[in-house]
């Protein structure tokens, strides 16, 4: 940040009076520029017909990891909830018509500071197709879904989890909620997109 978005004056970094942390001040007007984590929701869309599960997930039309897989998931706006955010992000990317339910997933992303959240949701009907953000809309039973080839370590650690609890049902368990840490930037790979 180099100017104030209050008077357009130059701001410093520097750690205001009664703070811990360096933040952006003007010294022309005072204002404080805090900058928080931004919050990135998805949901878990699956469509279960007589016990064959299956996730949707989206390929990715857009930088970072183009051409990879993922859940359904952005940042989240202004003026909505968490769960409003999330059904918004799935009907953008796969145009799915899904009932949301319960939190899922809570991951905690220090070094991009940013915070995800996933939903467990249902999909309606099997009307779905790519938002402008994705190449390809496609369900995986679990053991399709390409491992290899999944964006971010956020929607693999809930994929497993999901994978896992939904298992766990056919003996008595249930969904839990799940939280993590991921301390460390996944190392990048070099993917060539193609077409079907």
């Amino acid at each position: 940040m180099n100017y104030c978005s209050a008077c357009a004056h130059p701001v410093t970094l520097t750690i205001p009076t009664g703070d811990n942390r360096p933040r952006y001040v003007c010294k022309h007007c005072g204002t404080i520029h805090y900058q928080n984590p931004k919050m990135v929701l998805g949901t878990i869309p699956v469509w279960d017909a007589e016990g064959d599960m299956r996730i949707l997930l989206c390929k990715r039309a857009i930088e970072p990891r183009y051409g990879l897989w993922t859940l359904p998931a952005g940042f989240m706006e202004n003026n909505e909830t968490t769960a409003e955010a999330a059904m918004r992000e799935t009907v953008e990317e796969a145009g799915a018509n899904i009932d949301v339910h319960e939190l899922f997933s809570l991951l905690n992303v220090p070094h991009v500071h940013q915070v995800h959240m996933f939903y467990r949701a249902t999909l309606l009907d099997l009307n779905y197709e790519a938002g402008v953000e994705s190449l390809e809309v496609k369900l995986f039973r679990p053991t399709e879904i390409p491992w290899d080839q999944i964006a971010f370590q956020t929607v693999s650690n809930t994929l497993k989890f999901f994978i896992e609890d939904h298992a766990s049902r056919q003996q008595g368990g249930s969904y839990r909620f799940h939280t993590m840490d991921i301390l460390k930037p996944q190392p990048m790979t070099e993917v060539v997109a193609t077409s079907n």
